[in-house]
């Protein structure tokens, strides 16, 4: 299952216990993952990929 926040895609990939979660910059392609408990909320696992991927989009920046 996909979706966006802030302009941003995001996948989740179940398996098991965990989730994977991908937040893509459609402007760049970048990428960023994290995994998480399944039971963990998705706004949570999506609010901490994003923060990720804007962390990485600042740092290619500098």
């Amino acid at each position: 299952m996909s979706g966006t926040s802030e302009g941003y895609i995001i996948e989740f990939i179940q398996v098991g216990a965990s989730t994977k979660v991908t937040a893509v910059d459609p402007a760049t392609g970048r990428e960023a993952t994290i995994v998480g408990p399944s039971n963990a909320a998705r706004s949570h696992l999506t609010q901490v990929a994003v923060r990720k991927l804007k962390y990485l989009l600042a740092k290619d920046q500098s």
